[in-house]
């Protein structure tokens, strides 16, 4: 093996092992992110509420958002090396896989920061001198801006879905993944899928939560074995 050969297949191990550990990484983080709503935010009764007391929450909701955009930035480096690992054995179901996977992984990051948009209304709503009346059409520029960050969000999670199943049925190709870890992933894509057709019916429903947990599953599970995938299986 040559030189340029040696230096090829460890700058492609690198792409795998980072590839994989920002899959894991991020899953970790929007766990984080998680329970960051749950001890620091909370719920709400309604977007009046949700306006009104924005100011206790910011610093939270800032934070939180941060790590959300930074979860699915780590989450397409893991696309990008799935492609690498895969595309020799299945080409094109990796290619489109991969492909879908970063296009929602974009879509998702386009609604990542709302803060930069409610933030500013919440200023209106509580400057001094806001009259009823005012702050009542704040809460329902409020509204539209949430609304716009919601259809984002379901988009993105319609597009995903198609990226795993795409990417499953690579894996039960290639034996570096086998066909168990393909079928798993082809299973979490079908049940991102489910739930993206009821959110596109609902948007409101809880349902639209399955999505996020599938991907949060298949990026720590396939995450550690692109992690741990040796090259030399991809080349043999």
């Amino acid at each position: 093996m040559t030189t340029i050969d040696l230096l090829q297949t460890h700058e492609e191990r690198k792409v795998l092992r980072w590839g994989g550990l920002a899959g894991v990484l991020g899953g970790v983080l929007l766990v984080v992110v998680f329970v960051i709503v749950g001890a620091f935010v909370g719920t709400f009764a309604g977007p009046d509420a949700e306006v009104a007391a924005y100011p206790d929450v910011r610093v939270a909701r800032t934070f939180e958002n941060g790590l959300y955009l930074l979860v699915l930035v780590l989450w397409v480096a893991h696309f990008i090396a799935l492609y690498r690992a895969l595309r020799k054995t299945s080409p094109a179901p990796a290619l489109y896989g991969a492909g879908m996977g970063i296009i929602s992984m974009v879509v998702l990051a386009a609604g990542a920061l709302p803060h930069v948009v409610t933030a500013p209304i919440s200023d209106l709503y509580h400057a001094p001198g806001a009259t009823p009346e005012e702050q009542a059409g704040l809460v329902v520029a409020w509204q539209a801006a949430q609304g716009v960050i919601d259809a984002l969000l379901i988009v993105g999670l319609v597009i995903a879905p198609i990226g795993l199943v795409l990417l499953g049925v690579a894996m039960a190709r290639t034996p570096a993944f086998g066909r168990v870890l393909g079928r798993v992933t082809l299973g979490l894509g079908v049940a991102g899928a489910a739930a993206a057709v009821v959110a596109l019916a609902i948007p409101d429903s809880p349902v639209a939560a399955v999505g996020i947990f599938a991907l949060i599953a298949f990026q720590l599970v396939v995450g550690r074995r692109t992690f741990r995938l040796p090259t030399r299986e991809l080349d043999g």
